[in-house]
């Protein structure tokens, strides 16, 4: 089965959900015609990754101007019990594509804040969530960590979704969660714009004999809202150059990785690629060992098998 994918390498209108949801529907409107199947959005696309913000915290000290930026993020995060989730059902729907989309998660049951990877059908409307299981570094001040039950993947219409977000990729029991899922879609959005980020792309396309979509961000500091410049702790104009990149189960760079720009990276994957490159090395299979090795995960869910609405009509 062959499938269209596009992977957006863009900016958020930070930090505002709404105009932000605004920009994904002028992106999906604008390219309607072209047949994208899937697309996918940057980590933390809405209401944008906080790349240079200290939100005030130091060891032993937050600054009230900190806590009242922290505050104002919150508030401009996605609650998925809202109307935005609906709206990007409808998006969905309407344009007939499969998104994952990268938010900034929030609930109105706590205060704390999640790094989120939605994955929305355009049949069954939200399929279900990845959560972030381990903030990198500082964010660990606005994001909190998620659990077993999070590691979540898709049978779809249009093959096996699943993935992890950003440097959880370089945690070799998350990947293998996901690998032994029978991963076919490995979806990787990332803030992480260094050249050796594509390295590992191709790496988990080999180790996991899967397709590998990694998507980032581009920005620039002229993006940034003027009230939020002297916030900032990033002194270049260039912020992120973006590197969004598309690689094959034999490790094939099959479009990008795209650089100092905006757009969309994008390619046709023939799922049928996949059990050829099993010959050679299968994780789950000939090369898993399991006389020698056990692998558990706990809590996580069994695959989510989506209802075949297209067959049935």
């Amino acid at each position: 089965m062959k499938v269209k994918v596009g992977v957006v390498q863009d900016y958020p209108v930070f930090f505002d959900r709404e105009k932000t949801l605004d920009k994904m529907e002028s992106i999906l409107a604008d390219h309607a015609e072209d047949g994208y199947q899937l697309l996918v959005f940057p980590e933390s696309f809405i209401p944008g990754y906080p790349r240079g913000f200290t939100f005030g915290a130091a060891v032993g000290k937050r600054t009230e101007a900190g806590k009242s930026l922290y505050a104002e993020y919150r508030s401009q995060s996605v609650d998925i019990n809202g109307p935005d989730l609906k709206r990007l059902e409808r998006l969905s729907k309407t344009y007939n594509t499969y998104l994952v989309v990268g938010i900034t998660e929030r609930s109105d049951n706590h205060g704390s804040l999640f790094c989120s990877m939605l994955y929305v059908s355009p049949d069954e409307g939200l399929l279900g969530v990845h959560r972030k299981i381990k903030p990198t570094g500082t964010e660990r001040v606005i994001w909190s960590e998620a659990s077993g039950e999070d590691l979540v993947t898709f049978n779809t219409n249009i093959g096996k979704l699943g993935g992890l977000i950003c440097w959880e990729n370089y945690m070799p029991l998350a990947r293998m969660a996901m690998y032994q899922k029978g991963i076919e879609i490995y979806i990787a959005p990332t803030a992480d714009a260094r050249e050796s980020w594509v390295a590992s792309m191709r790496h988990i396309a080999l180790e996991g004999r899967c397709f590998v979509l990694g998507c980032n961000q581009y920005i620039s500091r002229s993006m940034i809202p003027e009230k939020y410049q002297d916030m900032l702790t990033e002194e270049e104009e260039q912020m992120c150059p973006g590197g969004s990149v598309i690689v094959s189960p034999s490790g094939e760079v099959l479009a990008g990785p795209l650089w100092n720009a905006a757009g969309i990276v994008s390619a046709v994957i023939d799922l049928e690629d996949i059990p050829r490159q099993k010959l050679d090395f299968d994780v789950n299979g000939h090369y898993s060992r399991k006389d020698i090795f056990e692998f558990r995960v706990k809590n996580q869910p069994e695959i989510h098998n989506e209802k075949n609405k297209r067959n049935e009509e």
